[in-house]
């Protein structure tokens, strides 16, 4: 995915990027943490599962609502058409 990313010079942070959480003006250290962020606007969550259970589907979409961005991509690797793993996600659109 980095080296894809990479070729198509996109923008992008990997692997614990920081999500800030803050509650009435109260910074609160939650530990979560973005897998891939894409130009600073799409959340990437990658998973490699048999089946994308809704928890997986509900965490990106929390992600989306506690940073304030609207796109989302939920991508399972783990199937034989990497298109049929690929789910986008918008949060306030």
């Amino acid at each position: 995915m980095d080296r894809e990313l990479s070729l198509r010079k996109l923008p992008f942070r990997r692997q614990q990027v920081p999500l800030p959480v803050s509650y009435k003006d109260i910074d609160l250290d939650c530990g979560y943490c973005l897998e891939l962020l894409v130009d600073g606007l799409i959340i990437v969550e990658l998973k490699a599962v048999n089946n994308s259970e809704p928890i997986h589907k509900a965490q990106l979409l929390n992600y989306l609502k506690l940073s304030h961005l609207k796109l989302g991509l939920l991508i399972n690797f783990n199937v034989p058409l990497i298109r049929n793993g690929i789910k986008r996600m918008a949060y306030g659109l």
